[in-house]
């Protein structure tokens, strides 16, 4: 079965320039084009078709990308939602990933970066880009430990080391920061890695924004 698309972008260029690259791509199919997130939702409830993977521009008329995701997350929770915008605003990228999305996507980026992330939202459930890692690693400070614990039940030195992991800080600093030696460093990262159910420090950092245990 091929992987099914929908495209929702105000902009009726960029919408079908999207969907002609999706049909280009073996086992990759397009269900919708919407104008708009409302277009979408309506467009699924009566074909009856749920799509495996939304692309949603973040800025249009009705309902925009950010409550397209919210949406989607409460009525269809198996859709995949990759954000598209034509801008790197921090701020955009943190509200629409704690919204549900599954990754972001510069609108000016190339067919065959589309394809990888399609390809990882299906395999890995999410597409974190070097850009989108950067940005989120780059700009995110930690608030308060209190409402870390009781979301992944972190001790307090397990809220350290996380609110420090999602900074720029290497292990070895984080390690001198805490008084502790990296092995000690090491073993808080496995725990956490296992209390967030993550496997990369990416996905560490993307899940704590996705729970607002981090802000811009």
């Amino acid at each position: 079965m091929p992987t099914s698309i929908a495209i929702a972008d105000d902009h009726h260029l960029v919408a079908e320039a999207l969907a002609d690259y999706v049909r280009k791509f073996d086992q990759y199919e397009v269900l919708f084009v919407a104008v708009n997130g409302r277009d979408l939702i309506n467009q699924i409830q009566q074909s009856n078709r749920i799509p495996d993977i939304a692309l949603l521009d973040l800025h249009m008329p009705e309902m925009d990308g950010f409550e397209t995701t919210l949406q989607l997350k409460q009525l269809y929770p198996t859709v995949n939602v990759l954000a598209l915008s034509m801008t790197d605003r921090e701020d955009h990228i943190v509200q629409v990933i704690r919204n549900g999305a599954r990754g972001y996507l510069l609108k000016g980026c190339r067919p065959s970066e589309l394809r990888q992330a399609l390809d990882e939202i299906m395999t890995k459930g999410h597409y974190y880009s070097d850009f989108l890692t950067s940005q989120l690693i780059r700009n995110l400070n930690a608030p308060g430990e209190s409402s870390v614990v009781p979301i992944f039940n972190l001790n307090g030195r397990e809220s350290d080391f996380l609110k420090m992991a999602c900074s720029e800080l290497t292990y070895n600093e984080i390690a001198d920061k805490m008084c502790v030696s990296p092995r000690t460093v090491d073993g808080y990262r496995e725990v956490v890695f296992q209390k967030m159910n993550v496997r990369t420090r990416v996905g560490m950092v993307l899940e704590a924004v996705r729970h607002g245990l981090i802000q811009v």
